[in-house]
């Protein structure tokens, strides 16, 4: 029982940090494909699960929100440096413990590194998919490029708009992971595996664009609730 745990961890340990070896992993589905096809059923329900949370609710749980992807940012970080030493897991829970526990008093710099980082996923995701929808794949290997453009607009913006720093990296990240979640959810049902595989292998440009929609929905959505919701300083002058 013990081994079937520990492998099935390891398993979603490496499964997360093959998905995400490439910060333009989305334009790579025939690379990305594998990754998935080894993430559990089980592990594709919780990660499908969460991303929904985090799309639909991140604007109203966003400290919550921002501690856990630190904490599993730090987790899975910890864990591919902890295997050079042959002590993964203790590297990654001292890493992971860490980064949360750094969030609660820098909370504002840890949703603007979040929103920072989102838009280097986004940058280098689009640089990639553009590039190989234009059949020019000479200009997709510097996906670096759009991954820096999207890191130095979305960081500064972080900064200036916290709120929309709030919406974007909670509706970047929770369509990621839902996304990410279905795909692999499908991927361990026979029927359904060949059609997926063919879907989001037909172009590079497939599985950006099932991520772009709803994280479109999800930040158009709390946006809504954002503008609709008053803060905190409006209601206690309404109540005086």
């Amino acid at each position: 029982m013990f081994a079937t745990l520990a492998k099935a961890e390891m398993s979603v340990f490496d499964s997360v940090i093959g998905i995400f070896s490439r910060l333009d992993t989305l334009a790579h589905p025939e690379v990305l494909i594998e990754s998935l096809q080894a993430l559990s059923a089980v592990w594709a329900v919780v990660f499908l699960t969460a991303g929904l949370i985090c799309l639909f609710q991140g604007y109203k749980i966003y400290k919550t929100v921002t501690v856990i992807l630190a904490l599993s940012i730090g987790a899975f970080a910890g864990y591919y440096l902890g295997k050079k030493i042959n002590a993964e897991y203790i590297v990654a829970g001292c890493l992971a413990l860490l980064m949360a526990v750094t969030c609660f008093p820098m909370m504002k710099y840890a949703v603007s590194a979040l929103g920072g980082l989102a838009g280097a996923f986004v940058g280098a995701n689009s640089w990639t998919a553009l590039s190989r929808l234009l059949s020019d794949n000479s200009v997709a290997q510097h996906y670096w490029v759009g991954a820096l453009m999207g890191l130095l607009i979305c960081g500064m913006l972080a900064f200036i708009l916290f709120k929309l720093a709030i919406m974007m990296f909670t509706s970047v990240s929770g369509s990621t992971i839902a996304v990410l979640g279905g795909v692999a959810l499908l991927l361990n049902v026979d029927m359904f595996r060949d059609g997926v595989i063919r879907g989001i292998s037909a172009h590079a440009t497939v599985l950006p664009l099932l991520v772009l929609v709803p994280a479109l929905i999800g930040f158009i959505l709390q946006e809504f609730e954002a503008y609709n919701t008053p803060s905190p300083s409006k209601g206690k002058a309404a109540a005086a």
